[in-house]
């Protein structure tokens, strides 16, 4: 939300609060919307801003407080993707130049590899997982979770075997190794993020994959700069594959293809409803 007034004006509202004076806020008004590639619209009213110019004036607002602490409420979600992009890289260097925490809410997983040191996701106002980003990306402890970050594949299943380290899961007449340990008959679940699955046309004998799933292709859908292939693996089964992939595979659904992924892309998830040890 933008007064109707100048960029510049705009962006000294909190310095003039503040009671900085005028040598001060200028030189800090000119300071911010320099870092956020705006200095040159500082006379321009904000009325004639787009919507990435917009943002842009609201950081630098923010960020010539000096603030110790910043909110941001999913700042991005107006934006055209590659605004969105630029702004999210310009933030990140900004946060990183001053050392100022932040506080982001956001449904975009994109944003918050991008930007977050730590990830909490919610459920119903609670904390349900929390720690570094990658981790809980990568190491969802529930389905809720799970879903949350990106991982579609989600199958339950009974341990059939227990080995040094790994288990044999049996999931919809399939067998799964897994990284873990549980006793023959306990029932799991476990999940498998998309960029982790790699399909062929053939079993590749070199591959060091451990799981090596036939399959029927169901449905292709692009996104960006990928494809999620959907499969049929006697469960649901997604996996991203590249625009040269696909034209190479000659993908389309009701193409037969091989699923291949390690033991250690399978994850073992808990029951929901369990709230996090933070």
């Amino acid at each position: 939300l933008l007064f109707d007034a100048t960029v510049g004006q705009n962006i000294a509202v909190g310095l003039r609060l503040h009671g900085v004076p005028p040598a001060e806020r200028a030189r800090r008004v000119a300071e911010a919307a320099e870092r956020f590639g705006i200095l040159g619209l500082l006379e321009r009213s904000a009325r004639r801003l787009s919507g990435g110019e917009a943002q842009r004036t609201s950081l630098a607002r923010a960020f010539a407080l000096h603030p110790e602490l910043i909110l941001l409420d999913e700042p991005f979600a107006s934006l055209d993707p590659p605004t969105r992009e630029t702004l999210i890289g310009e933030l990140g260097r900004e946060l990183r130049r001053s050392g100022t925490t932040a506080l982001l809410a956001t449904h975009d997983q994109g944003e918050a590899l991008a930007l977050a040191d730590t990830l909490a996701v919610l459920r119903e106002g609670r904390i349900v997982q929390m720690g570094p980003a990658d981790e809980v990306i990568n190491h969802p402890l529930d389905t809720f979770v799970a879903a949350f970050v990106g991982m579609e594949t989600v199958v339950s299943g009974v341990v059939r075997e227990q080995g040094r380290g790994t288990v044999i899961l049996e999931a919809c007449g399939r067998e799964l190794e897994v990284i873990g340990a549980a006793d023959p008959g306990q029932e799991l679940r476990v999940g498998v993020r998309p960029e982790h699955v790699t399909l062929a046309l053939h079993s590749a004998a070199d591959s060091s994959a451990r799981n090596r799933l036939p399959g029927v292709v169901t449905r292709i859908i692009p996104r960006g700069p990928f494809f999620k292939v959907e499969l049929d693996c006697g469960f649901f089964l997604s996996a991203f594959v590249t625009a040269q992939s696909l034209g190479e595979l000659a993908l389309k659904p009701g193409q037969a293809v091989v699923a291949s992924f390690k033991a250690t892309a399978v994850h073992l998830l808990r029951k929901e409803g369990l709230a996090a040890e933070l």
